[in-house]
């Protein structure tokens, strides 16, 4: 097996899906490592839900997979856009998002109360939560920060990233009512 220390970025630099090496705080490598963290705060939330929360187990888990798609499309550089979107690579759809509407429906039938601005830590499933969600919310701004240094970005993970902080805000809600 070989060693995860390659020692290739020990000079400040790391390297895109196809090689190219770019500098280590490049605005691409935040944005991915943005979505990376926000992977984990979504692992971090699965433990507080339990085996008869299977349902909402199952959509964490489908948009941690979705977040390592969206990561595998940021992590090349623009001149290799053309090839990711030909590989086999999983990419982010538009059902992906429709999934997240639907579970956003859902929870607005449910009229949660809330009102004005949400103060965190009424308990540790919503403080969770509320973590995840302004992890989001950081890592869409990175992503809408990305075309102003070059690289484009697929409608499709605009509306995909913005809704997901929205289905995690009410989630909170709804962790804090119940």
């Amino acid at each position: 097996m070989s060693s995860i220390a390659t020692r290739t970025g020990d000079g400040g630099t790391t390297g895109l899906l196809y090689g190219q090496r770019v500098p280590k705080d490049h605005p691409q490598i935040e944005a991915v490592g943005t979505f990376d963290e926000l992977n984990v705060a979504l692992g971090a939330v699965r433990p507080h839900f339990g085996p008869a929360d299977i349902s909402i187990l199952t959509l964490i888990g489908a948009l941690q997979q979705n977040l390592i798609a969206l990561m595998g499309e940021l992590a090349c550089a623009e001149a290799d856009a053309a090839r990711y979107a030909a590989s086999k690579f999983a990419k982010l759809t538009d059902a992906d998002t429709a999934r997240i509407d639907d579970a956003i429906a859902a929870l607005e039938a449910k009229s949660l109360k809330f009102d004005g601005w949400a103060t965190p830590g009424a308990n540790a499933r919503a403080a969770a939560l509320e973590i995840a969600r302004v992890t989001a919310r950081r890592a869409e701004r990175r992503l809408v920060a990305l075309p102003a240094h070059g690289r484009s970005i697929r409608p499709t993970l605009h509306r995909f990233v913005n809704r997901l902080a929205d289905l995690l805000w009410l989630l909170a809600r709804e962790a804090e009512s119940g």
